[in-house]
């Protein structure tokens, strides 16, 4: 996901954002990464987004996603069934971290394979 940048912040609190330039004064309109909520605000909006998919067909942990699925076909309808939640809730991907169709990978400082969580060599 794109981020914290897409969650609106609540318009009462933006003075609490505020910081001051040399020109003006200035605030946000979205959360900005390093609010001490930030990552717990953003952890619950993407549990309320996928709570359909979560545990079934996706893992979300802040901004990290993945779709897990058995077979090619499966793979395919479930990528469609995350990508409508996330054109139904205007939100983006960042295409440079987007990886398609691997069937495993680094994902929260582990290595996901077909045999299941291994500890990553590279922080062994």
């Amino acid at each position: 996901m794109v981020g914290y940048n897409q969650i609106l912040m609540y318009p009462l609190d933006e003075e609490h954002t505020a910081f001051i330039m040399e020109q003006a004064n200035y605030c946000y309109h979205v959360m900005p990464f390093g609010l001490k909520n930030a990552r717990a605000t953003y952890q619950r909006l993407m549990d309320k987004v996928f709570a359909n998919q979560i545990g079934r067909n996706l893992e979300v942990y802040v901004d990290d996603m993945v779709i897990k699925t058995k077979s090619p076909e499966n793979h395919v309808r479930d990528l469609e069934e995350i990508f409508n939640e996330i054109r139904k809730h205007n939100m983006r991907l960042n295409p440079e971290k987007c990886v398609f169709g691997v069937h495993g990978g680094k994902f929260l400082g582990f290595m996901i394979t077909c045999r299941g969580i291994e500890a990553n060599t590279d922080k062994c």
